[in-house]
């Protein structure tokens, strides 16, 4: 059995895998905060609370976008998972071609989503990751990692709406009842939904202008959902994508 972790800014996220399929699974708040006791403790109970121990782990994989907290998490899977877990980082196996001009500062996540959508679905993709940031993500037909483009996340931009406009107020962000709000948490709502869904359906468009008319679009992070039930540009909703990745990186690197 294998645990796929993923630590995000805003999120971390968990999954079992039994083979190739996906078990249990969890999406807990990041806490930057947090020590490599607690991380660990919080490990073992969601494994007892499943009903497996540490012993029933093959091993872990880890991609992390939070520096800080990557030798918090590693040290957490060393002395109460006993695992010295497989870190998403230059040098390892992915079966595709990063083609950034810095392949270093690609991040784990995305690595890890395009190593998954080549492996499950075939390029040429654009993959997009709804997380604390929004990024687009090029991957052509032979498995190249060309690059993408990253903006604000739905929920930064609302929280810096809040921050930085002394009348607007901290709103959910959830479907308005109509494109034009009658009021200030509608025309927010409006203005925050609906404005990402008009920026996903003019970057796939500027993205398929390059990559070609047969490009799939994959959407994956925490937003995917209230997004793709907007638009129908998104083919295919994965929101445990990063997880899949981890699953398919760990085997090509497994000793």
């Amino acid at each position: 059995m294998l645990l796929a972790i993923d630590v995000g800014n805003t999120n971390l996220t968990l999954g079992l895998y039994q083979g190739d399929q996906l078990g249990p699974h969890w999406r807990l708040a990041t806490d930057h905060a947090r020590m490599p006791d607690e991380y660990g403790l919080q490990f073992l109970g969601l494994l007892q609370h499943v009903g497996h121990s540490p012993a029933d782990l093959e091993g872990v994989c880890l991609a992390s976008v939070v520096p800080p907290l990557t030798g918090r998490i590693i040290q957490a899977c060393r002395e109460y998972l006993h695992q010295e877990p497989l870190v998403v980082e230059a040098g390892i196996r992915t079966g595709i071609r990063i083609r950034y001009e810095d392949p270093r500062q690609v991040g784990a996540d995305r690595v890890a989503d395009a190593v998954a959508v080549y492996h499950l679905y075939g390029g040429p993709a654009c993959i997009i990751d709804f997380g604390t940031a929004t990024t687009f993500n090029a991957l052509t037909r032979k498995g190249d990692y060309l690059g993408g483009a990253i903006t604000a996340g739905l929920g930064l931009a609302a929280e810096a709406l809040f921050q930085r406009a002394a009348k607007l107020p901290r709103i959910d962000i959830q479907r308005p009842p109509s494109v034009i709000g009658r009021n200030t948490t509608h025309a927010m709502q409006s203005g925050l939904l609906f404005g990402y869904v008009a920026m996903t359906e003019g970057m796939v468009d500027r993205f398929r202008a390059e990559l070609g008319k047969d490009m799939k679009v994959i959407a994956t992070g925490g937003w995917a959902e209230l997004i793709a039930r907007e638009t129908p540009v998104i083919d295919i909703l994965a929101p445990w994508l990063t997880l899949d990745g981890l699953r398919i990186l760990w085997k090509l690197n497994r000793p």
